[in-house]
């Protein structure tokens, strides 16, 4: 995970939209069911799992469902969950309604920490990001405040989310030039529909001094890429939730797009030359990006997470004459992209 020396799966399983959340696994119900995924996930070989401090909010509850699942697992099985071959992750930013209670002010960073670390039933956190850019506050007192969560042990080292190169790359010489912690990962939003930050803008920063990891969220673009809106919205899928009625609007914007129908495309093509679903295509096509440290996954049930998990055997089958064929369907590559068939010599992940 980019200059931290800490090594992460190449999946991860993460919290977001999946535990605490209105009309979705509550209480005793999200308990048991991140027991039960957590059992396969692990047996799997993931090691890292994401979490943040705005999930399952008003209370943080997808937090405290992983602490207590977190602990009975252990009780189960003390090798395998032991702590110390995990890699747990939080995000400080939205932590409730107060006006001092989001943002990465000093304050926040520090109570926000350690409310997910009370939560998490965890004395520390392997990686802890700042879940957004804060405008209201100066970056160098962003570095500060997480140099500080370093440095008392509430985590190991601190990356971004969502936050441009250029507020990366002045968080990073802040912190070169004050003898204070830098950032040492990032996580984005990547998929086979949104590519251009990652694949552009990103681009300096995956090299020296730098050197990011990234950890990789919403690889099926909000479900999109599962091909399971291609033609109706299934009952019980997130788009019937009305915690999720903006899925309505981005679903209409996809069909305007042309978004639907490239994936009917990428589904067939799925199917007849990989013999895969789509899911496992598009989190291969992903996982063939050398610059993706690891892809969390957000499964909800055991069938969609053994799904998944098979799209590193799909990667295993992809060569470059599959990449090309595929960015013919989707036709989105960015102008001055520089892998297979582009300008310049990025080469593909060899996994």
């Amino acid at each position: 995970m980019g200059n931290t020396g800490i090594q992460v799966s190449v999946l991860s399983y993460g919290f977001w939209a999946t535990y605490g959340v209105k009309d979705n696994l509550q209480g005793k119900q999200g308990i048991e069911t991140a027991i039960q995924l957590l059992r396969i996930a692990r047996a799997a070989g993931i090691n890292c799992f994401d979490h943040a401090e705005a999930y399952g909010l008003p209370n943080g509850e997808a937090e405290r469902i992983f602490g207590i699942a977190l602990k009975q697992l252990q009780e189960e099985d003390s090798a395998l969950w032991r702590r110390s071959e995990l890699v747990i992750t939080t995000k400080v930013f939205w932590g409730g309604s107060g006006v001092n209670e989001s943002g990465l002010s000093r304050k926040h960073v520090r109570e926000g920490l350690s409310n997910s670390l009370n939560r998490l039933q965890l004395d520390y956190v392997d990686m802890v990001f700042c879940h957004r850019p804060d405008p209201h506050t100066p970056t160098s007192t962003v570095v500060r405040a997480m140099t500080d969560a370093v440095r008392s042990g509430m985590a190991t080292c601190w990356g971004t989310s969502e936050w441009s190169a250029q507020q990366i790359t002045e968080a990073f010489w802040i912190a070169r030039n004050e003898g204070l912690e830098p950032p040492q990962f990032e996580q984005p939003q990547y998929n086979m529909l949104h590519r251009d930050r990652f694949e552009n803008e990103y681009f300096p920063m995956y090299r020296a001094p730098y050197n990011i990891g990234t950890t990789i969220w919403s690889p099926l673009n909000s479900g999109l890429l599962t091909g399971k809106y291609n033609d109706s919205v299934p009952e019980g899928s997130r788009a019937t939730m009305e915690i999720y009625s903006w899925m309505s609007e981005k679903l209409a914007q996809a069909r305007k797009d042309g978004h639907i129908d490239r994936i009917r495309a990428l589904t067939t093509y799925a199917k007849n030359e990989l013999g895969s679903s789509m899911a496992q295509l598009a989190l291969a096509w992903c996982l063939k990006n050398p610059n993706v440290s690891t892809i969390l996954l957000g499964a909800t049930n055991v069938k969609q997470l053994e799904e998944n998990l098979g799209c590193i055997d799909v990667a295993l089958k992809i060569t470059d004459k599959h990449i090309e064929a595929i960015e013919e369907i989707l036709g989105n590559r960015p102008d001055d992209w520089i892998g297979p068939g582009g300008s310049g010599n990025r080469e593909l992940n060899t996994l």
